[in-house]
């Protein structure tokens, strides 16, 4: 899954048109030959070290071997002033021992949305203990949205928080003309659990009962995988596509082609794919969950009740029988004003400063 979290990649690329990045990174990769396998490259800018050690089912065995790996890595860094944590845990326990030992402050961005309830049910003691000091440490904690730092907060993650949000590369998310006839549906995700894949492609067997020249596009990790089900649900073959995972370039086409997108899911912080669409000028209609309504000004699409198929199957019917208002170029200049690299990075430089002042 190379593309699954990628807006940590996107939020450093933004940070290094202003300032001086170097992005750390430990992972388990099977077959290693050494203790450590270190790969260094310059990706856009930012200076990448990527460190692969053994994988371990031994949570303690694990936390010791990443924390000893990192410090190798950073022997590799040339000298910083701070430290931009993504993901509170395991990661800011790096963040913790260099504030101690070496006096460097650290802010926290976060995305990840197993903070809500009931997920974060499921989080251990140590890694809720540790979390919650590490969080308490930092100088600053940037959640994608205001929705998530409340479920943080609920979850005793007690800091100030400034909302920062993903970014969109607005050079290649760009309107084009639709040169397709038929009606086109769009959904694009990992297909993880959440997104609701299943009860989607049960709205599209009821869409085929109205008198609407559709194409439905289903486009991500195995997305192959829901071809049988798509079959008990008797979709006509022609009327789907199952595409896996794309590259963002690869991407574009389809969305650029499409007459809206589709999310049904149960729980989101900010999709970067909703901004994307957005970007294309296509408009959305998503479930009204997280904090995707914080990112969705009125016109852009339709935001409907979770769980609820008779809504989203309505919203489809009404965005082919009624064309949107708001145009293409409106909705890109939207995206291009609040995520963009640049408009990140004018955000991100204020955090920083601000933390280097106290």
């Amino acid at each position: 899954m190379p593309y699954n979290g990628d807006f940590i990649q996107r939020h450093a690329e933004a940070v290094a048109l202003e300032h001086k990045v170097t992005a750390i990174h430990v992972v388990s990769k099977n077959n290693i030959k050494k203790k450590i396998e270190i790969d260094e490259s310059i990706i856009n800018d930012v200076k990448t070290i990527i460190g692969y050690v053994s994988p371990t089912n031994n949570p303690i065995i694990k936390l010791i071997r990443f924390f000893k790996s990192y410090l190798i890595l950073l022997k590799s860094v040339e000298d910083f002033d701070l430290i931009h944590v993504n993901r509170i845990y395991p990661a800011g326990l790096i963040a913790l021992y260099l504030k101690w030992f070496k006096k460097k402050p650290y802010i926290i961005s976060e995305h990840w949305h197993r903070y809500h309830k009931p997920y974060c049910n499921d989080i251990g003691f140590w890694e809720r203990s540790s979390s919650k000091y590490i969080a308490k440490n930092a100088s600053t904690i940037c959640p994608v949205t205001n929705h998530l730092a409340l479920a943080m907060k609920n979850f005793g993650l007690q800091n100030e928080y400034v909302k920062v949000p993903n970014v969109i590369d607005i050079n290649l998310f760009k309107p084009a003309s639709k040169t397709q006839k038929s009606y086109n549906i769009i959904h694009i995700s990992s297909m993880d659990p959440i997104k609701n894949v299943p009860e989607i492609l049960n709205v599209i067997s009821k869409l085929q009962h109205t008198n609407i020249d559709f194409k439905f596009y289903l486009i991500g990790d195995n997305a192959v995988d829901f071809n049988n089900l798509a079959k008990e649900l008797k979709i006509t073959p022609a009327r789907i596509s199952f595409i896996n995972q794309l590259s963002h370039e690869n991407l574009v086409p389809y969305l650029q082609q499409a007459d809206v997108l589709v999310l049904f899911s149960t729980i989101e912080n900010s999709p970067c794919v909703i901004l994307e669409a957005f970007a294309c000028g296509i408009p959305v209609i998503s479930t009204n969950v997280g904090g995707i309504s914080e990112h969705f000004p009125e016109g852009f699409g339709t935001l409907i009740p979770r769980h609820d198929s008779n809504a989203l199957l309505e919203a489809l019917i009404q965005n082919y029988s009624t064309p949107k208002e708001v145009s293409k170029e409106a909705m890109h200049t939207f995206i291009d004003k609040n995520f963009s690299k640049m408009a990140v990075a004018k955000q991100f430089t204020k955090v920083y400063l601000s933390v280097l002042k106290k």
